[in-house]
Parts: structure tokens; sequence; C-alpha cells
């Protein structure tokens, strides 16, 4: 038994200390944490490293294109002389190599339009991936904020179960003496039950909010994650001094949504240029070298046949003649050095070749026609994504207004319910007033506090939504 206890509490030791010794997370460090290691951006960077690739592919294609080749094969059979070029019984090793250049000199400027897509889509991926940060920039943010509402929330709760408590002594001692009946005592000892089952429902809360924030940064050790107790202010700024209209012109030069559609734009663009390039003639030049070797035996002339020393090669029309010349013996011999035969088989061509398109089924015009219709598109999402540009920031700054107002209204609905609640403490503990009055003044006071949390914390997060769209951000990450 005495074991397990010293267990019980070496582990309860080691929990706290690695709770006490757990990194505490700053709202800034949780944004630069998720920037850092979030699936999607890993995505999205990956995106760009694609245009990357295609941007060298681009750049390549504009360079000459260089191959080389070699082959080493046995043939038996009636295959062809590589030396004579006559086909012959044998049985033969062949080598051969080459080497080829080809380059495009003009192709309708295709290549070189590829080039400047590829360098539109580069832009286009990184305004891509910078959306997506921003996007991860509010998820964290709301998702710190809320757990700072939840141990706001938490916390105004326990104050007011510290204030029954202290009535509830406070009126034992009341009941003790006669002056006050039992009754408000059973009133007390239910309403900090309740408020005892709410701290509760608030720990749960605060726990579900840091989980939620863990699982948007990627981490796993939910027990052991915390936030800084840091303090937030309300931000001073003065875009609320800024017209709608003023934000909204400063965005549409920021803004990565209205940078992602511009580029697209110009990218279809780009894309009929291409197209079109398709019905202009392309001319490439080449050049090719190549020579071989084989291990096929060599014929050559040897002294004269002395069983045959002469042969007939004719006869003189006018006299009937035979003429006869000597008959020189075939000798094999052995095949030229490798080295000797690669340098006298060698032969190199040259030239250029041009193709002019006649007749495709259509299909050039077609995919001209096809560009026509991405532009239009891409046109229209750029002025789609105009609007809805103004439309968020006209939406943001109705909110962050409202969330300001709100917040003023819950400071003064707080400020009353502590007066309130003052005077309605000081006249349950003369006896005028019983503990349902003061129960109700008091959880009155704690729904106002709790209200105003959650409105400071709402104003804030309306007030970074609009400096987001300003172009003002928590980290830069360009």
């Amino acid at each position: 038994m005495k074991v397990l206890l010293l267990f019980i509490l070496l582990l309860s030791i080691s929990f706290s200390s690695a709770q006490t010794d757990g990194k505490e997370w700053t709202l800034e460090a949780c944004i630069q944490y998720a920037i850092d290691n979030n699936i999607s951006i890993k995505q999205s960077e990956l995106d760009v490293k694609n245009a990357d690739i295609d941007k060298s592919d681009a750049i390549g294609n504009l360079l000459p294109s260089v191959n080389a080749n070699l082959s080493n094969s046995w043939a038996s059979g009636l295959t062809q002389n590589v030396t004579t070029g006559v086909l012959e019984n044998q049985t033969v090793r062949n080598f051969s190599a080459g080497a080829s250049a080809s380059i495009t000199l003009f192709d309708g400027l295709a290549n070189i339009r590829q080039v400047h897509r590829a360098k539109l889509a580069q832009l286009a991926g990184k305004y891509s991936l910078n959306k997506m940060k921003d996007d991860i920039v509010l998820s964290v943010a709301n998702a710190y904020l809320q757990i700072l509402v939840s141990k706001q929330t938490l916390e105004n709760l326990k104050e007011q179960n510290k204030v029954t408590q202290e009535q509830i002594a406070q009126t034992q001692a009341q009941i003790d003496s006669g002056t006050l009946p039992e009754g408000d005592l059973l009133q007390l000892e239910a309403t900090s039950a309740d408020e005892q089952q709410q701290i509760v429902v608030a720990q749960n809360d605060v726990r579900i909010a840091r989980i939620n924030l863990a699982q948007i940064l990627l981490i796993e050790d939910y027990q052991n994650f915390r936030i800084a107790d840091d303090t937030y202010d309300i931000p001073v700024t003065p875009l609320l001094k800024k017209t709608p209209e003023e934000i909204i012109q400063e965005a549409k030069k920021d803004r990565y949504e209205v940078k992602i559609a511009e580029q697209n734009l110009a990218i279809a663009e780009k894309d009929l240029q291409i197209a079109r390039g398709a019905y202009y003639p392309t001319l490439s030049g080449f050049v090719n070298f190549n020579t071989r070797e084989s291990s096929r035996e060599r014929f050559g002339r040897g002294g004269i046949d002395e069983d045959n020393p002469t042969q007939e090669i004719g006869v003189v029309e006018s006299t009937g003649e035979t003429v006869v010349a000597p008959n020189f013996e075939t000798l094999a011999l052995e095949p030229l050095d490798f080295f000797d035969q690669l340098d006298r088989n060698q032969g190199t061509s040259y030239g250029v070749q041009l193709n002019i398109p006649i007749f495709n089924g259509n299909a050039t015009r077609n995919q001209v026609e096809r560009s026509k219709v991405n532009v239009m598109r891409s046109e229209y999402n750029l002025q789609q994504a105009k609007l809805d540009l103004e439309s968020n920031i006209y939406q943001a700054y109705v909110d962050a207004q409202g969330a300001a107002r709100s917040y003023e209204a819950a400071q003064k609905s707080v400020k009353a319910q502590q007066t309130a609640f003052e005077y309605a403490k000081e006249r349950f503990e003369v006896g005028m007033i019983n503990s349902v009055n003061f129960a109700q003044s008091q959880l009155s006071l704690t729904q106002a506090k709790n209200r105003l949390t959650n409105a400071k914390y709402n104003y804030i997060f309306r007030l970074k939504v609009l400096e987001l769209y300003f172009g003002e951000r928590p980290i830069e990450y360009e």
C-alpha cells in the first residue's frame, strides 16, 4: 500500500513538473508556429515549389536539346554488313555511337510566352500562400482569444462563488445568533452549489478551447498545452476613424484575394497568346553526328594466285581477242582497331526544318476560343473578388463599430451592476433583503462581467480583422 501511495505521489509530482516546466504560448508564438507547421500552408508551399519548377521548365525550352546514344549489338544469320551495306549470312558484333542537338528557332513566340506565364504563375502561387497564412492567422487569433474569454469567464464565476461563500459564513453566524432564519442559509448553499456547477462547465470550456487551439497548431500534448496569462487591452487604432472606402482602396492594393485574381487574369491572357502562336510556322535547327565499328573481318588483295594467275575480264570486239588481267588472291583481314574504325566511319548531318500548320481538325482554333472563354471567366473572377472584398470590408467595418458600441455598453452595465450589487450587499448584511434577492443581484453582476469579457475580446478580434484587411499583420511572412 505504501509503495502504491509513493508511486501515485511521484506520478503527481512528475505531472505537476511537466505542467510547470511546459512552454506558455503567446499569441505571436502560436501564429508563428502555425505558419511554420500548418499542413495547408505546407501544401501551398509545395505549390510554390511546383511553380518554380514550371518556370525552370519554361526557361529550359529556350535552350538547345542535346542527346547522345550508344549501341552495342550482336547479330547472326542474314544481316547487313555495316561496312559494305550488303546482306550476308554472318555472325557479327556492331557498335554505333551518335549525338544530336536541336533548337527551336521560332514557334510563334510560344516558348518566350511560356516563360512569362511561368513567372505569373509563380507570383500567383506566392500570393495564394500568403492568403493561406492570413486565413491561418485569423483562425489562430480567434481560437486564442476564445481561450482568454473562457478563462476570464471562469475567473468571474470563481469570484462570484467566493463572495457567496463569504455570505454563507456571515449568514451562518447570524443564524447562530438568532437574527436570521435558517432558510436564508439554505438558499445561499443552493446558490453556491449552482455556481460550483457553472465553474465545472467553465473549466471544461477552457479545456475544450485549449484543445481546439492545440489542434489548429497540430500539437498533440493537449494536457500540457498552456497559453500565456497575458492581458490584452483594446488596441489604439485610427482605422475606425477612416471611411470604409479608404480601407477598401488600401485593401485593393494589398489584399491577396485581388492580387491572385489579377494574376489569374494575366495568366489567362498569356494562355491566349500562346494558343494563337500555334497558327504560325515552327522553325528548328538540328545537327547530328554518328560513327560505327564492327567486329566483321575485312577483305583485302593479296598476291597473284599461283593456281589461276589470270582471269578473263573481257573480249576485244574487233578481233575477238580475250582480255585477261592478273588474278589476285582475296585475303581475310582482321578488323581495324576500334578507335580507328570510329575515326574512319564518322559522319555529320545538319540543317533546318520548317513545319507549317495547314489544317489540324480545328484544334488550334478551338484552343484559341477556349482561351478566350478563360480570359472572360478570369475577368469576371477579378470583378467578383473586388466585390467580395468590398462586401467583406464593409461587414468587418460594421462588425468592428458594433463591437465597439457593445463593449462600451458592457462597461456601463458592469459599472451599474457593481453599484447595484454593493447596495444589495449592504442591505443583505443588515437584513433588509433576503438571500434570494442578494443572489439575484450577484448573478446579474457576474453575467454583466461575462458579457464585458465577451464584448472586449470580440472587439479586439474585429479590430484585428479590420487591420488585416488594411495590410497590418501581426508578423511579417513575405
